[in-house]
């Protein structure tokens, strides 16, 4: 009989109900308290956190729902990508989206909960159904400004693209399947070190299966050459959405290759079992993310589509952890991530907050911001800083992480090309510090955030320096997540 061990599930059975009854708040107030409304979301997420805790650590389903520590580290990931992505949002639900707050926020909840099954399945069709429920409702909330020409775009770009490397990776998972005769990746890693020993080889099948799941991911991730879709989705979409985009998605993503690769495929990551290889296909992908990121952001004039090829050369730098497969590439690349958290959100909440009160995403329109918003424009050059690797903040903790990782597994050039584009690097997150400092122009707008917003700056920059200054107990909280892997 199934193992139905219903008390681990109780957080994501908790949020998926609380996203349905903010949405019938929303209706039963008849969409007059939008402010109501954002508070309702941010307690049920702030709950489910605490359900999170108490409801920890088991299994279920018969194996296909796993509450270990790496579906617990990446669950706070994405909770907090919520959070801070609903305090986010109290300016755009005041005047952009007045019609269908409930939704909007509803479908945040529903992503979330996508990702938090996501990140505890241990099966590839209960994966794959998390990552649909992750991806649906961002469809939704990339096209949410109905009358906005870009946003609309967005949308259906996102859809289009996103529907095509889904089927790419139902394609893999499927030919996986044909070869192991199971979804279950503990069962599959013995299938297929039983069929390499059987036969010494597995066959182009194999092969083909490795490559379509790491297209199909990598388009999640927005891997170059997957990245197509990122800058015009990121700059249509509504900016908040833009950030639960940007780290909540990417940390999707990046479970899921954990899962199935550094897991499942585990021995097919070295030399030895060339060209068998899935590392140095990922590292070509890293490395191509890093050059091309950096090198696009250059250019960029808009806020948000310059923090886009960000995100691509930044997914780029998590990938240097993945490909060193073992204890220290899980618990860096882990770690990145949640410091990625913090910089990222807290910098799309500068963007939003501003293009809120100024109707502006360009760069320049930061000018002189210093003088008439001190601390807003501090708060934007502490995530512009970690996001560079400048210490002390938390992304040089990060980035020194994924690199030591990568040299300690032999990818000494990929941390020497990670090394150079993060000097590329410097140069478009310094220069957004230099036009709210030191440009012409006098900014005469004085931003004032609401309640939430400024929650959500004080935590990234709490968080940003906190963790880059005393590292300790996150680093020690994702090497757990290794432990999964029984390296």
């Amino acid at each position: 009989m199934p193992d139905y061990n219903l008390r681990i599930i109780i957080p994501e059975i908790f949020l998926f109900c609380w996203a349905i009854v903010v949405i019938l708040s929303d209706l039963g107030s008849k969409r007059k308290s939008p402010q109501t409304i954002g508070y309702l979301t941010m307690a049920g997420i702030a709950v489910t956190g605490v359900l999170l805790y108490f409801f920890r650590g088991g299994i279920s389903f018969n194996n296909m729902f796993q509450s270990d520590t790496l579906a617990v580290f990446f669950k706070v990931i994405f909770l907090g990508s919520a959070f801070m992505a609903v305090g986010s949002s109290f300016g755009i639900t005041n005047e952009r989206i007045k019609n269908h707050r409930g939704e909007y926020y509803g479908l945040i909840l529903f992503s979330t909960v996508g990702m938090m099954f996501l990140s505890s399945s241990s099966e590839l069709i209960s994966l794959y159904i998390g990552l649909e429920l992750t991806t649906i409702p961002l469809f939704v909330l990339a096209a949410f400004y109905k009358d906005d020409k870009l946003s609309v775009e967005a949308g259906l770009k996102y859809f289009v693209v996103g529907a095509f490397s889904s089927a790419i990776l139902l394609y893999g998972l499927s030919l996986l399947y044909g070869l192991t005769a199971t979804t279950d990746i503990l069962t599959m890693k013995i299938n297929l070190a039983l069929l390499f020993l059987k036969f010494g080889k597995i066959g182009p099948g194999f092969i083909l299966a490795m490559v379509m799941i790491i297209a199909g991911i990598g388009f999640k991730l927005a891997l170059v050459p997957f990245h197509m879709w990122a800058p015009d989705v990121y700059q249509g979409a509504p900016t908040p959405i833009t950030a639960f985009l940007s780290v909540g998605s990417k940390a999707a993503g990046l479970v899921a290759l954990l899962r199935i690769f550094v897991n499942g495929l585990w021995s097919f990551a070295s030399d030895v079992m060339q060209p068998l290889d899935w590392g140095i296909i990922i590292a070509v992908l890293a490395s191509a993310a890093m050059i091309l990121g950096n090198i696009a952001a250059l250019r960029q004039t808009n806020i948000k589509r310059m923090l886009a090829f960000s995100s691509i050369a930044q997914i780029g730098y998590v990938m240097v952890g993945v490909v060193a497969a073992d204890e220290m590439g899980v618990t860096s690349a882990g770690f990145y991530m949640f410091i990625y958290l913090f910089a990222n959100m807290g910098a799309f909440a500068v963007a939003t907050v501003f293009g809120d009160q100024t109707g502006s995403d360009n760069i320049i329109s930061y000018a002189g911001l210093s003088q008439s918003s001190p601390l807003f424009a501090a708060g934007m050059a502490v995530f512009m800083l970690s996001l560079a690797g400048i210490p002390p903040m938390g992304g040089f903790a990060a980035k020194y992480m994924v690199f030591a990782a990568g040299i300690q597994a032999g990818y000494t050039w990929l941390v020497i090309l990670g090394l150079l584009t993060a000097v590329v690097s410097l140069y478009y997150y310094a220069n957004i510090i230099k036009t709210m400092y030191f440009a012409p122009g006098e900014s005469t707008i004085r931003i004032n955030p609401s309640f939430p917003a400024k929650l959500v700056l004080l935590l990234g920059v709490v968080g940003v320096i906190i963790f880059g200054i005393f590292p300790g107990p996150v680093l020690e909280f994702a090497r757990e997540t290794a432990g999964v892997f029984g390296f």
